[in-house]
């Protein structure tokens, strides 16, 4: 939730809402200004941490099923890292360009105008994060309940039931103080790190007593089906997603022209090392047909080598996984802000408590969307989901960059790429989004239906101005039913109420 110190000035709702339609070009630019002190340290830590996260445990699997190989999945790890290095290099330009908080949102906006980056914040928060939230909090389930079931799969409805309880009660954290919320983020982080360093060093110690059996003939198996390996590549993709979230945050960058591409490739080189060892060290211990009959992979890895100890794996991923849930409902938060700030979101939704001081709507609404993509069957079909659609949102992004070098070419470009890496990356882009509907028809089918549901929306709600009064007065009493029940209010009526009570308290 965004503090009061921290922004020079909060409009009212009602008033952006009214900007917001009316612009037809750009974001406006006067509500907010964030101060810059995030230093390149801070970046790094930024992009990394949002990365690593519940991917490279749940991942394995998804990659080797469509790669087929040991040796092309770990090619297909590597190329994922490259792409998503070529991307955030091309972000990179669009981030010093266009320095305004809200990445693809603000540069879809500017160039294409407020429908476009209405369907992209639609996405975004009906799709890709309470979809990632369900995923992430699947993983938590397998790995936190691995230990009951050694020696049997887990019962599906006790992993789900256990997903949705992990939701439900960092909904509550998240809704009952911003404090417990953080705490829980900073405890929860260096489980995550503590674990994927075990498991590189242990795959050290194997290598070195002569464990390679599973790289003598590596590409055995080899997928040739295109459309599969474009699946493994969704997979290894969504270890990666977070490279380009330093660019939501852009103006709070310090020296971001000289910071935000140093920081991008330390970050990514990092991350993509660590991911790769980490498969590496996976396949010391770990058979391929291992690995492809069950989704805890670095479990069956703690088994065979750690002995009466090997809980200790399982109790890592599922500390990092619960954090990682926990992170995903905090920084939502934002993302609603923005959207009710600019009119592109109900205003409710950018409403604060009045007692608890946190963005109760938005954790709970976001809690709710995730509980409706725990129904779905399977866990790498949610995964397509948010791979269709976010690269998608994403390599229009690229596109932004390419039309503004053609219709803006006396831009203000402190980072200017070679041409041949954005051309590059929407090329590849369009292979990974247009391969799925031969692979998998029916999981992009339906990532194509929840992105059209924002049409009638947009329509509705945001372009339809001279709307009849009776279904004004249904969207104001909505409003005022839920901040009654919810006792919530617009952050700076919240803030000067509290402003207020000090005062009288005093």
């Amino acid at each position: 939730m965004p503090s009061k110190d921290k922004y020079d000035v909060v409009g009212q709702n009602e008033k952006n809402a009214k900007d917001a339609n009316s612009s037809n070009s750009s974001i406006p630019k006067d509500e907010v200004k964030l101060q810059q002190k995030i230093s390149l340290l801070n970046g790094v830590t930024v992009i990394v941490g949002s990365i690593i996260g519940s991917g490279i445990f749940v991942s394995p699997k998804g990659v080797l099923e469509g790669a087929g190989s040991v040796g092309l999945s770990i090619i297909v790890w590597v190329g994922c890292g490259l792409f998503s290095m070529v991307g955030a290099y091309c972000y990179a330009e669009l981030g010093t360009s266009i320095t305004r908080s809200g990445a693809d949102y603000a540069y879809i906006f500017e160039a294409f105008g407020p429908f476009l980056a209405f369907l992209r914040l639609w996405v975004e928060c009906m799709i890709v994060r309470p979809c990632s939230q369900a995923i992430v909090a699947m993983t938590f389930s397998y790995y936190i309940i691995e230990p009951l079931f050694p020696d049997c799969e887990q019962p599906d409805n006790a992993i789900r039931l256990l997903a949705a309880i992990c939701i439900l009660f960092l909904t509550f954290i998240n809704c009952a103080d911003v404090k417990w919320a953080t705490r829980v983020q900073d405890i929860f982080t260096y489980a995550k790190v503590g674990a994927l360093i075990l498991i590189i060093i242990t795959g050290f110690v194997q290598l070195g007593r002569g464990e390679h059996e599973n790289f003598h003939n590596p590409f055995e198996h080899t997928e040739t089906n295109i459309g599969k390996i474009a699946m493994a590549f969704y997979s290894g993709l969504f270890a990666y997603n977070g490279w380009n979230y330093l660019n939501f945050v852009i103006e709070e960058l310090k020296d971001p022209y000289k910071n935000l591409p140093k920081a991008i490739w330390i970050s990514i080189i990092m991350v993509m090392t660590v991911y790769t060892l980490a498969n590496i060290a996976y396949f010391t211990t770990v058979t391929r047909v291992e690995i492809l009959s069950g989704s805890a992979v670095a479990v069956m890895f703690s088994q065979r080598l750690y002995g009466v100890m090997w809980w200790i794996m399982p109790i890592f991923v599922s500390l990092s996984t619960f954090g990682g849930v926990n992170g995903i409902l905090f920084t939502t938060s934002r993302l609603f802000y923005v959207g009710g700030r600019e009119g592109h979101m109900p205003q409710v939704l950018s409403y604060v408590s009045v007692k608890r001081l946190t963005p109760m709507p938005a954790c709970i609404f976001m809690g709710i969307l995730s509980l409706f993509y725990l129904l779905s069957t399977d866990m790498y079909a949610l995964i397509n989901y948010v791979g269709f659609v976010n690269w998608l949102a994403i390599g229009m992004s690229i596109v932004v960059l390419l039309y503004f070098r053609k219709t803006r070419p006396d831009m203000k470009r402190p980072i200017k790429v070679n041409l041949f890496w954005p051309i590059l990356y929407v090329a590849m882009t369009v292979f990974l989004v247009a391969l799925p509907f031969y692979a998998s028809p029916t999981e992009t089918t339906y990532g194509v239906i929840m992105i059209c549901t924002g049409i009638p929306v947009y329509i509705i709600f945001i372009a339809w101005e001279n709307k009849p009064k009776s279904l004004t007065n249904i969207i104001d009493k909505t409003t005022l039913f839920l901040q009654k029940v919810l006792v919530i209010m617009p952050e700076e009526n919240v803030i000067s109420i509290t402003e207020e009570m000090k005062h009288e308290h005093a």
